[in-house]
């Protein structure tokens, strides 16, 4: 089993976050997120948040739980931070999960995730991508203000460290740069089937022979 594309969770997600976003200088990167995580149909949905951030990502990715039915989850560093989110998300009447705490700490009681947008400003957003653990059914992972300097030293299968299959990876120039990676689910291949050989076993009915073939 894997994530299902809805276009039409999507596009409900996009008009939204664009109607809750609109006072938001970077919605852009709100809306097309929020349709991502809503259209994969997304059940745990994990963000990174750093003090001074801006709150559309989390506006967007909250809508986006709703009309998954899924779970909204943002990751913070300190106390300090937590205040901070929680003070200025409230304003917008959205109340997502809050942990506060160190990768590791933080990412162990979170299992199965289906999307996870991690800041590129934090500087353990790779140390989070490599401890999270991830769907069965693959996930979707986005890093938010990834410029072009962090996208051209970005490896997804270095930070990922072998652990998950990368079916496709792509850097979009909205907002500040996104970096996004579609990893396939648990058990699925990584070969594409092509090429690939097996051995036929062939009797012939006049001689009794048998034969092997490699086909």
């Amino acid at each position: 089993m894997k994530l299902v594309w809805s276009p039409e969770t999507a596009s409900k997600a996009y008009i939204d976050t664009v109607k809750s976003c609109e006072l938001f200088n970077e919605s852009s990167v709100a809306e097309l997120i929020s349709a991502m995580a809503a259209g994969w149909n997304a059940k745990l949905i994990v963000e990174t948040w750093s003090q001074g951030g801006v709150m559309a990502t989390s506006i967007g990715l909250a809508i986006a739980s709703r009309h998954s039915g899924g779970r909204h989850v943002c990751i913070v560093s300190d106390e300090q931070s937590r205040s901070e989110y929680v003070e200025a998300i409230g304003k917008s009447g959205i109340s997502p999960e809050v942990i506060v705490g160190q990768p590791e700490e933080a990412m162990s009681s979170l299992i199965g995730i289906d999307f996870l947008v991690v800041d590129c400003r934090r500087n353990d957003f790779a140390r989070i991508l490599r401890v999270a653990r991830l769907g069965h059914r693959g996930a979707v992972l986005v890093c938010k203000n990834a410029n072009s300097r962090t996208a051209s030293d970005f490896r997804w299968r270095s930070v990922l460290d072998g652990k998950s299959r990368v079916v496709r990876s792509v850097f979009l120039p909205v907002g500040k740069g996104l970096d996004i990676a579609n990893v396939a689910a648990s058990g699925a291949s990584s070969k594409s089937g092509k090429g690939e050989s097996r051995w036929i076993k062939h009797i012939d009915r006049r001689s009794g022979e048998e034969y092997v073939i490699r086909k």
